[in-house]
């Protein structure tokens, strides 16, 4: 389970940053900052009860994602589906998790980072892989990325009901894969996604 050992390595205000969003075939990249507070005001089932939000269940998460926005200083970035075909995947993550930072209300003394990357933010990063299942304030951050983004995907899915959106955020699954068959892609579809791209080159070549 996370807790604050890695945090307690520094001074300061400790943000805990992940994304989610990597791997869909639609939707935007989310990044989330969180700052959590290591006194009195962080809520004891936080320390018992945070992980890697992919261990978690939607309730869960959800119930977790109230109480963290309640009690932490919290950042939300993310990248649209028109920039990661532009700049790719990986870059489009940096600017979700640049932008998350600067929706902070100051920039952090020191960043811990989910991954072995750094995304080039305005402060000292440590990369922490597998960051989620170790340090609080990264699985903190890895829940609230998580809520928003499926929350954005559910609400896309009122729009585009063919692809199972409230049910797999955009990830290429049977559900997705055969809307994507009946209807063909959408302007939320990444095109430099090769299922994708060869879809649309498949709409391009029967013009």
């Amino acid at each position: 389970m996370p807790d604050f050992s890695i945090e307690d390595q520094y001074q300061g205000r400790i943000a805990g940053i992940d994304e989610v969003g990597r791997g869909p075939l639609a939707g935007p990249v989310v990044a989330a900052a969180v700052i959590l507070p290591r006194d009195e005001r962080l809520p004891v089932e936080l320390l018992s009860e945070l992980n890697d939000s992919k261990k978690l269940s939607v309730k869960k998460r959800d119930h977790l994602y109230g109480v963290i926005m309640n009690c932490a200083e919290v950042g939300i970035g993310a990248a649209s589906v028109r920039e990661i075909d532009q700049i790719n995947i990986l870059q489009a993550t940096y600017v979700a998790m640049r932008r998350a930072v600067d929706r902070l209300d100051n920039v952090p003394d020191q960043a811990l980072v989910d991954g072995n990357r750094d995304p080039g933010l305005p402060c000292a990063v440590e990369t922490v892989v597998k960051g989620d299942s170790k340090s609080l304030s990264i699985a903190a951050a890895s829940i609230v990325a998580k809520v928003v983004r499926d929350r954005a995907m559910a609400r896309l899915a009122v729009r585009y009901p063919f692809f199972g959106w409230e049910g797999n955020a955009g990830y290429g699954v049977k559900k997705h894969m055969a809307g994507l068959g009946d209807v063909g892609p959408t302007a939320h579809h990444r095109k430099s996604f090769k299922p994708i791209a060869d879809l649309f080159d498949a709409m391009m070549d029967g013009r």
